[in-house]
């Protein structure tokens, strides 16, 4: 079943929490089932990372089934390896052909 990815490249944790509010939403009106990813690279790589003020957001988008990848070239451009995301989040190689991927298998893309 194809899903939808948002893309997240921003660094402020008001966006953040849009974004995750976004796709809640989002998932409340799709078919059940139909996966729902948050792609974050660049500053939003933060997103990702144990002790963010988003965290309460960011468990509340999981606890609901909602994916989180994070860019790997993005964590190494802050010094950080794969073992530094929060549990729940999964490290993709690159966030933007990670974008591509999910658009190449059918997945609705949307920037918020």
């Amino acid at each position: 079943m194809s899903g939808v990815v948002l893309h997240l490249s921003e660094g402020s944790p008001d966006k953040h929490r849009a974004v995750l509010r976004n796709a809640l939403n989002l998932l409340r009106e799709l078919e059940p089932g139909t996966p729902v990813e948050v792609v974050v690279h660049g500053e939003a790589a933060r997103l990702g990372l144990p002790g963010q003020e988003t965290a309460p957001a960011l468990a509340e988008a999981f606890e609901a089934g909602i994916g989180l990848a994070v860019c790997r070239n993005s964590l190494r451009s802050m010094g950080l390896d794969d073992d530094a995301v929060t549990p729940g989040a999964v490290v993709v190689p690159s966030g933007v052909a990670h974008l591509v991927a999910r658009q190449r298998q059918g997945w609705a893309y949307l920037r918020p």
